[in-house]
């Protein structure tokens, strides 16, 4: 008796499914070997034509004024919430609509989930994609994880990724020794690298980093880097 043959539909949905499913597992494994292995290289990195220097620095090396600088620059929230602070996505969201000038509401944990897995740019596609890889990332790994992941592949300047690398290249040395100036002026880069510089920095940017170090003052004095 002949095998019956499946219809067009079903095979398509067994086709889909054995696709996610496959989705599912490659990208778990990935995110889980980062748990453990400094990412080799980034998208952004290696579509980078000014290069991509960087020198990896564990998170335990590094001066802890530059997570602090993080937090104070990039995301207040990072200790307290899940990958994803959702009152700054509605600040950003609001701003956009009233024609203001666009505030980042992406977490560190958002932007360390497109730096390392995905590509620059916007678009819903790739949105999605960030938010399920925050959440994977949030599940795998824990938060000093994220952040030491963050501070080594984050664009730091010009062919430059990874504080470590920012250090040497506004300072003569490496972060494992940084001020809180410094720090501050390196996480003043993180926004617009390939405009910014730390040791020549515009009037708003030199202003900008005093500004970091006083709020880093004020993430010290709170529970807001409990995490790291």
């Amino acid at each position: 008796m002949a095998a019956k043959t499946r219809s067009l539909p079903a095979r398509m949905f067994i086709f889909t499914f054995k696709a996610i499913l496959w989705f599912l597992l490659i990208t778990i494994l990935w995110v889980l070997l980062y748990r453990f292995v400094p990412p080799p290289i980034t998208a952004t990195m290696a579509l980078d034509e000014n290069g991509s220097g960087r020198n990896w620095m564990a998170l335990s090396d590094m001066d802890r004024a530059m997570p602090i600088a993080a937090i104070a620059a990039e995301d207040g929230n990072f200790c307290l919430h899940n990958g994803f602070d959702y009152e700054a996505i509605q600040q950003a969201w609001e701003e956009r609509q009233s024609g203001e000038r666009r505030r980042g509401g992406s977490t560190i944990s958002q932007q360390t989930a497109k730096n390392v897995f995905l590509w620059q740019g916007g678009g819903w596609f790739r949105k999605g994609l960030e938010a399920y890889f925050t959440v994977l990332i949030e599940f795998l790994w824990d938060k000093p994880r994220i952040m030491e992941v963050y501070l080594n592949v984050a664009e730091t300047g010009i062919g430059t990724y990874g504080a470590n690398a920012g250090a040497q290249r506004y300072f003569g040395h490496d972060a494992s020794r940084l001020s809180d100036l410094q720090a501050a002026q390196i996480a003043a880069v993180l926004p617009d690298p390939k405009t910014r510089d730390a040791t020549r920095p515009g009037s708003w940017s030199a202003g900008y980093a005093n500004r970091l170090v006083g709020r880093m003052q004020q993430v010290r004095a709170s529970p807001l880097d409990d995490c790291i």
